[in-house]
């Protein structure tokens, strides 16, 4: 039967790959790889130089056009959104795993960070899985995620002791704001930069960009606005400058602001 590797390969520094992971690579027949366009090069590239230094068996790289997603959907459009553009990556997948790949060979996926954690492909592969059009089974490694790579950068814990800390979206935090109860809120996926609507609120943040590559940024401090619109900024530079950006960031009540009961 066909094999497939999910392997989570860290936020982008290739030292931060596991040595699971770097086994797991070694095992490959094919590796696939979603180009998103001229805009996004550098994540081909960034994934291309793990393959140099961890891939040493003989293998091919197969790469396939990445559907565009409609970012613009939003409150009841948002899941449907997603549902469409999941499906079409699915037909991408089924294709690839069917007409690319031996029947005795292994194939694998890189993801970033890992495959857990706000990532798509592992229930793209059980849609094609049960869909029945082709037989495979597949492994997932997981990898060092943006988060943890966020909290070593900057030399803090995720979560203050005893409380809890809550993982969601840039969408979440925009229309729901930030949660009762809760002291550390790591947010991904903020194309919204919600973070400006709460400063002056008592926060702390920290945030990066880029996170294990060499564009690498970090800012820090109370969420004030003169340090929001510092973050808007270098963002909107750097997004400019590369044509892409991924960025998380940490909330951080001071213990005392919390209103949740010790």
């Amino acid at each position: 039967m066909k094999q497939i590797y999910v392997i989570g390969i860290g936020a982008g520094d290739p030292e931060q790959l596991t040595l699971q992971a770097v086994r797991a690579l070694g095992r490959a027949d094919v590796f696939f790889l979603l180009d998103k366009g001229e805009d996004k090069a550098g994540l081909v590239r960034l994934r291309e130089e793990i393959l140099e230094r961890h891939a040493a068996r003989p293998h091919r790289v197969v790469v396939a056009r990445d559907p565009d997603r409609d970012r613009t959907a939003a409150g009841g459009a948002y899941a449907p959104a997603v549902d469409d553009w999941r499906r079409r990556r699915a037909d991408i997948y089924q294709r690839l795993i069917a007409e690319e790949l031996a029947d005795d060979a292994c194939g694998a996926f890189l993801v970033w960070g890992d495959p857990a954690l706000y990532d798509s492909t592992l229930a793209i592969l059980e849609d094609v899985h049960a869909r029945g059009g082709v037989a495979f089974d597949w492994t997932v490694v997981p990898g060092i995620s943006s988060v943890a790579t966020l909290a070593a950068r900057h030399r803090t814990g995720l979560n203050q002791v005893g409380r809890p800390v809550q993982i969601t979206t840039g969408r979440r935090l925009a229309d729901e704001g930030l949660p009762d109860g809760v002291d550390d809120v790591v947010v991904m996926l903020d194309a919204r930069q919600a973070f400006g609507a709460l400063a002056g609120q008592g926060l702390h943040i920290y945030w990066g960009a880029y996170l294990g590559t060499p564009d690498e940024i970090l800012l820090a401090g109370p969420l004030d606005e003169e340090l929001a619109d510092r973050i808007r900024t270098v963002r909107a530079e750097a997004r400019t400058r590369t044509g892409w950006i991924m960025d998380t960031y940490l909330l951080r009540r001071a213990p005392h602001e919390s209103a949740a009961p010790r």
